[in-house]
């Protein structure tokens, strides 16, 4: 039987980290963190969030290894909503990264919060 969506957030929810943006924003800035956007490109053509990189979901699992090397650099992932933030952070997870959360309000939060000076 497939699952849906909603059915495997209900899964990983007490295996990832969620956090809110200000919380994102302040821990990646006192720790060396990494934001990264896995939305779309033509989301990402839409708007970005400064500071933040743009690796998109699909590309996640062959694009952060490179770009991201040290298995314990905090990490923090958005989207839009917060779904696919979720799902990859778990996958990050098993790819062996250890300090990794997801954001979990809308794009507009995560913007209002992060184009701050």
């Amino acid at each position: 039987m497939l699952k849906t969506t909603p059915e495997l957030l209900r899964e990983i929810e007490n295996q990832v980290r969620v956090v809110n943006a200000a919380t994102a924003l302040a821990e990646s800035r006192a720790e060396d963190g990494i934001i990264i956007d896995v939305r779309e490109y033509d989301e990402v053509d839409m708007k970005t969030a400064r500071g933040t990189v743009h690796v998109s979901r699909g590309m996640l699992e062959f694009k952060l290894p490179q770009l991201c090397p040290e298995h314990d650099r905090p990490i923090y992932v958005h989207c839009a909503s917060g779904g696919r933030a979720r799902l990859a952070v778990e996958q990050l997870q098993r790819l062996g990264y250890t300090r990794v959360a997801a954001i979990s309000c809308s794009f507009e939060e995560i913007c209002k919060i992060f184009d701050q000076p």
